[in-house]
C-alpha cells in the first residue's frame, strides 16, 4: 500500500476510535480480498472500507466502492466471521479527500 493510503487508514482508525469504535484488526486478508479496518461498535462488528480520492472525477471515493468490490468485501467478511463469529455486523465506508476531510458512511451497503 502506498504511504498516502496508509495515512488515510490511520486517520480513519483514529477518527472512528474518537467516535467510540474499538479497533480489532487492520488489513484483514483472505483469498477473496482485504478489509481495511475491522472494528466493534457496541455489540456490532463493523467492516470498514477506507477510500481516498484526489478528485471527484469519475464519481470520487464513494463511487470507487463498486458492486465487484462490495462482493469481495462481503466474502472476506464471511471468512472473518467463520474464524471469529459475531451476532451483528455492518459495512461502513470512510471517505477522505486530499485535505484528509472525513466522511463516515454507516451501513454503506448491505451484504
Amino acid at each position: 500500500m502506498n504511504t498516502q493510503g496508509t495515512e488515510a487508514e490511520e486517520r480513519a482508525a483514529i477518527y472512528l476510535q474518537q467516535h467510540g469504535l474499538k479497533l480489532l484488526a487492520r488489513n484483514y486478508r483472505s483469498r477473496f480480498g482485504e478489509i481495511d479496518l475491522i472494528m466493534r461498535d457496541g455489540v456490532s462488528l463493523v467492516f470498514i472500507e477506507v477510500r481516498m480520492r484526489k478528485s471527484e472525477r469519475f464519481g470520487g471515493a464513494a463511487a470507487s466502492i463498486t458492486p465487484a468490490k462490495q462482493k469481495k468485501l462481503v466474502l472476506t467478511a464471511e471468512h472473518y466471521l467463520q474464524q471469529h463469529g459475531a451476532s451483528a455486523c455492518r459495512f461502513d465506508a470512510v471517505l477522505l479527500d486530499q485535505a484528509y476531510n472525513i466522511v463516515w458512511i454507516r451501513n454503506a451497503f448491505e451484504a
